[in-house]
């Protein structure tokens, strides 16, 4: 789904030109609330991401041209205001963060939003700057994790994938430190924001990223994790990244149009051929 950043994430895709260019856009013509997605009425809506590298939403918004639909990317710096934006009617729909935070979020805050529909999963990996095999993590190594609960307990359960830790199993979905009954390393966690981790590679021993973060940062997460989550165990579906809107949303043609559109063998291939595996999409 940066930091759900999706995630999502979400905006971080690149793409070469050959795959699909950039798009020049309808005008603005008010809200999808007030078009209902009429094609005979452009349409400019607003979506949140985390980054700035726009070019899979200049794709999506070739394919939407036909609709007059036109998708503008706002880039925020957190995996806060996506949402809070969006409830706030600031953005129209965002497109950054897996279900679990995106559920999580909206619980806690007490935000009503829906998922429109499921993405692409990015799974998290493991980085290190001084470890090159996820057995070779020294005793006493400090560990960074995101600080938000899902991506937090995310990072945990692929720890304990890895054999490092062992969890209590209270918590499937969002386990906390308090959690651990096994930490034979005695491994040393510190918590921080999600887009702030690649900077602290430095300064701790292993890592747990999301991919979009990853990305953002200039690495490569298929080629530079040192472990990565698996895509088809169970709980996989937690951390699909979505697409969230407003509930009054749910049924807009113009909405629907959209999810028509992502849902092609064409954002697919952008998809397959920029992230080589590293993101894989989900319908």
């Amino acid at each position: 789904m940066k930091k759900l950043i999706s995630l999502l994430l979400v905006g971080l895709l690149a793409i070469s030109a050959t795959a699909c260019s950039a798009s020049g856009g309808a005008q603005s013509g008010g809200s999808a609330a007030s078009s209902e997605g009429d094609s005979s009425k452009p349409v400019t809506l607003k979506v949140g991401v985390n980054g700035t590298d726009f070019r899979l939403w200049d794709c999506l918004n070739q394919q939407l041209k036909p609709y007059r639909i036109t998708l503008e990317p706002v880039s925020f710096a957190d995996y806060v205001k996506p949402n809070e934006a969006l409830a706030d009617k600031e953005i129209d729909l965002n497109a950054f963060q897996t279900e679990i935070y995106f559920k999580t979020f909206i619980k806690q805050h007490n935000l009503n939003l829906v998922s429109l529909g499921d993405t692409y999963i990015a799974p998290m990996g493991i980085y290190s700057k001084k470890v090159k095999k996820i057995s070779d993590t020294p005793d006493n190594a400090k560990v960074a994790i995101p600080n938000d609960a899902s991506n937090g307990g995310r990072a945990l359960l692929l720890l304990q994938s890895a054999g490092l830790i062992k969890l209590d199993g209270k918590d499937p979905v969002t386990p906390t430190t308090k959690n651990i009954t096994s930490n034979p390393k005695n491994l040393q966690f510190i918590s921080m924001e999600s887009v702030q981790i690649p900077r602290a590679l430095g300064d701790v021993d292993i890592a747990a990223i999301n991919t979009g973060v990853v990305s953002d940062a200039g690495m490569n997460p298929a080629k530079d994790a040192i472990i990565r989550e698996s895509t088809k165990n169970k709980s996989s579906k937690n951390y699909y990244n979505i697409i969230a809107i407003r509930p009054e949303d749910k049924n807009n043609p113009a909405f629907q149009k959209i999810l028509k559109v992502y849902y092609t063998d064409q954002t697919k291939k952008v998809i397959n051929e920029m992230y080589k595996g590293a993101i894989v999409p989900v319908w």
